[in-house]
This record gives structure tokens, C-alpha cells and sequence, in this order.
């Protein structure tokens, strides 16, 4: 009879740190989702960015495409 109050000591264990590990991943995931938006929101802005600065000084603005590797090369 010693075993079933280990027996449910072990198992009333496991159900906190499965509980405790529930609110953890959704407080995590939470955050990412945060992040997730946070970037996207900082890509809009970025591309905006580079919007006006071809608008304003196009030729400051060069496609990677068309440059050309240094002369050492």
C-alpha cells in the first residue's frame, strides 16, 4: 500500500510541470507572436524608407544586381 501515495505524488508532480510548461509555451508564443508583428510592421517601414530615398535621390540607390565587385577581385 506504500506505493500509491508515491504513485500519486509522482503523477500529482507531473501535472504541475505539465501545467507549468503549458503556461509557459503560451506565454512564449505570445511573444513571438509579438515579434512576428513587430518585424513585419519594421519591414512596411523599411521598404517605405526605401521608397522615398529612390524618390529623392535615385541614383543614391543602387540595385545589388548592378554592382560590380572591386578591382582586387
Amino acid at each position: 500500500m506504500s506505493d500509491k501515495p508515491d504513485f500519486e505524488a509522482r503523477v500529482t508532480e507531473l501535472e504541475m510541470k505539465v501545467a507549468f510548461q503549458e503556461q509557459t509555451i503560451e506565454t512564449l508564443n505570445g511573444v513571438v507572436t509579438e515579434l512576428r508583428d513587430e518585424i513585419d510592421r519594421l519591414i512596411r517601414e523599411v521598404e517605405a524608407l526605401k521608397v522615398q530615398l529612390r524618390a529623392v535621390a535615385p541614383s543614391l540607390v543602387a540595385d545589388r544586381s548592378d554592382e560590380k565587385p572591386p578591382p582586387h577581385y
